[in-house]
């Protein structure tokens, strides 16, 4: 399966703590999720992950952009409750955040409801940036307790994740990259791999990416356009395991990343296919300092997200 949204919706759009996991106290009960919204400038978003860089840049992102956070948020299950203060410095805006250790799943649907009661049924929407290990349990949290979300986190079952929110008909925008320039750049190379399959055939393909050392698994983004390089490569060999992952801060500066962002952030990737005596060399290269772009698209999204469904779209994935 394809690892991000289609392409005619992403385009629309304007790692890490540890593990996130609520435990699941309701395991039979059937998945739901609302399908009406609050409009953006009512809702409250619930951005999970915090105090993590991610999760926190997206948290100011969304203030930035003129959007409203949940009093409550989850964090890591080895972190204590705490009040933290999120602040956007570019406009000035704060708002206040209590953590709540993922483990405590009555103190979460306390807030929950609390909030719910004070602003609404309709006006709580999450940002996921968690850790690989928890995007499916946190997502089949969100689709029981009927909170739209948009799920910035990669890795974890992916296959699954998207069988569950199906038949969960849960509301969501569910992709690897919230950079809409890099969605793009896939949404074009996949469309090449459809209309000139093997046209690079033989050709070896390479692939290397750097991120930060939290960053756990391999890329996302590298895996959707390794989908669309392998069909051009006619290389059904390649697999996810052969890219190349850069996680060691003295590589990722070989690799061209600055000093300023081997620990604030970075996502350098470089393809590379090679004919097969070596003459004819290809190479692609999309270069990210910083979690600005991902930050701000993640707000897109949820904009996004809440007015599909004020508009009735939602039960759906995006």
């Amino acid at each position: 399966m394809k690892f991000f949204a289609p392409t005619s919706i992403i385009l629309c759009l304007a790692s890490q703590a540890a593990a996130f996991a609520p435990t699941n106290t309701n395991t039979n009960r059937a998945f739901s999720t609302s399908l009406q919204m609050a409009s953006s400038d009512e809702i409250r978003v619930m951005v999970n992950g915090m105090p993590g860089p991610m999760a926190t840049a997206a948290a100011e992102a969304c203030l930035r952009k003129g959007l409203s956070l949940s009093p409550f948020a989850m964090t890591g299950p080895e972190m204590p409750s705490s009040a933290i203060t999120v602040v956007d410095n570019v406009t000035g805006k704060s708002a206040n955040v209590l953590l709540i250790p993922s483990t405590d799943t009555e103190g979460i649907l306390a807030q929950l409801e609390k909030s719910r009661t004070k602003f609404g049924d309709d006006t709580i929407l999450a940002i996921d940036y968690t850790h690989p290990s928890a995007v499916n349990s946190n997502a089949v949290f969100y689709a029981e307790n009927k909170i739209p979300f948009v799920m910035g986190t990669t890795g974890g079952d992916r296959d699954q994740l998207m069988k569950d929110m199906e038949s969960a008909s849960a509301s969501a925008v569910i992709a690897p990259n919230m950079g809409k320039q890099i969605v793009a750049l896939q949404a074009g190379l996949e469309d090449l791999a459809k209309k000139f399959p093997s046209a690079f055939g033989d050709y070896n393909l390479h692939v290397r990416e750097s991120h930060q050392k939290t960053k756990a698994d391999t890329s996302g983004t590298a895996k959707a356009v390794v989908d669309s390089l392998k069909v051009l490569a006619g290389d059904a060999d390649y697999t996810y395991d052969d890219i190349e992952m850069i996680r060691d801060d003295e590589e990722s500066k070989a690799f061209g990343v600055k000093d300023e962002y081997i620990k604030g952030g970075h996502a350098f990737h470089t393809y590379t296919l090679t004919s097969p005596d070596g003459s004819v060399e290809f190479q692609l290269k999309h270069n990210v300092s910083g979690r600005t772009v991902y930050a701000e698209g993640t707000a897109d999204a949820v904009k996004f997200l809440a007015k599909k469904i004020d508009q009735g779209e939602g039960g759906k994935i995006y």
